[in-house]
């Protein structure tokens, strides 16, 4: 299989076999592709604690993005460091043990803080108020390690806490969500370093803005009454990365479709790929890409001196063709406009 071997400043080089990058991409895991080439750099001889420093990350980010490594057997998890030559001896990873788990706390210690009259006591109060419910000792010891060990502040908790009710609400049967599925949210929160008020705020934001795209993106793409699934996600997540408004998916669709006769995943996204690497992302963009492209079809196949043949044989599907994407183009736009009166 081809290699690609990646030349760094000064006299530097690092190898990745197609097999590694393969693996890489089937995961879509931009934090373990990330933590992956910093273990390369370093030939593995940085522990976790360096790594979360040189990346400005946190000891829980790199746990996670290390546990994605391990599972695509491109890491060896031990307690020393060290080389793993089983897949290709010019592919160095680090053998390093996951961060320990946080420990769980003693339902003493946990009753020591409540009674103590800390923010826990009140973490857990207003938790049991907007849950409805009052929490088992198995959800304490969970609620305090999230305030004890992933070290979150109340007023962040209960943040977490409501966005928690909505997601689940939003997405399950309309009932609250338990406490394990708070602690995993919470997890996340760590990793993206949300320890105050303002980040988590403005992280609920970002992701409000991109759950509106998604919205639109499933539209685009005939999507209707369900939830996107991990593949189709994955897809939809790296078109919003590149930049792509929903309306030129809408065209990919529109592609796809009259072309394939269905909705092809791989087929749609080699069509985004080739726009995005002219750097057309717009409607409009896509759209002067699309009439040029069809008006050099006109003709081309012609012998000399019959250009003015064939522009007349096959140029009528070529226009019925443009004229069909302006009709999508004026469909669209009407749309918004309706959307817009409302």
């Amino acid at each position: 299989m081809s290699e690609i071997k990646i030349t760094l400043p000064g006299s530097e080089t690092v190898t990745l076999t197609g097999q590694t990058i393969d693996k890489l991409i089937r995961a879509g895991d931009g934090d373990a592709a990330l933590l992956y080439l910093y273990i390369l750099k370093t030939h593995g001889q940085k522990t976790s604690s360096e790594a979360a420093i040189a990346l400005d990350k946190s000891k829980g980010w790199v746990a996670s993005a290390m546990s994605v490594l391990s599972r695509l057997g491109l890491v060896h998890l031990d307690n020393g460091v060290g080389v793993d030559d089983t897949e290709d001896s010019r592919e160095k990873a680090v053998r390093k043990s996951l961060p320990k788990e946080p420990r769980k706390p003693t339902e003493q210690e946990v009753t020591r803080e409540l009674m103590s009259g800390s923010d826990f006591a009140i973490v857990v109060d207003e938790t049991q108020r907007r849950l409805g419910d009052i929490l088992t000792s198995d959800d304490l010891m969970r609620l305090y390690g999230i305030y004890n060990e992933l070290r979150l502040p109340a007023e962040v908790i209960m943040q977490l806490i409501t966005h928690c009710i909505s997601e689940s609400r939003k997405t399950g049967d309309g009932r609250s969500p338990n406490v394990r599925y708070i602690e995993k949210a919470a997890y996340k929160w760590e990793r993206e370093g949300l320890f105050t008020l303002e980040k988590a705020e403005e992280y609920l934001k970002a992701l409000e803005a991109r759950n509106s795209i998604q919205g639109e993106m499933k539209k685009a793409l005939h999507i209707r009454g369900r939830e996107l699934s991990a593949t189709e996600k994955r897809y939809v997540d790296s078109w919003i990365d590149m930049g792509f408004e929903p309306h030129a998916i809408a065209v990919a669709y529109d592609k796809t479709v009259t072309n394939t006769g269905s909705m092809a995943w791989p087929y749609i996204d080699k069509i985004i790929n080739s726009w995005h690497n002219k750097g057309q992302h717009t409607l409009e963009e896509v759209m002067v890409n699309e009439n040029e492209k069809k008006q050099k079809t006109v003709g081309a196949s012609g012998k000399p001196g019959t250009q003015g043949y064939n522009q007349q044989k096959h140029g009528e599907p070529n226009r019925e063709e443009i004229e069909r994407l302006q009709r999508l183009l004026s469909n669209i736009k009407e749309e918004d406009s309706d959307k817009d009166k409302k």
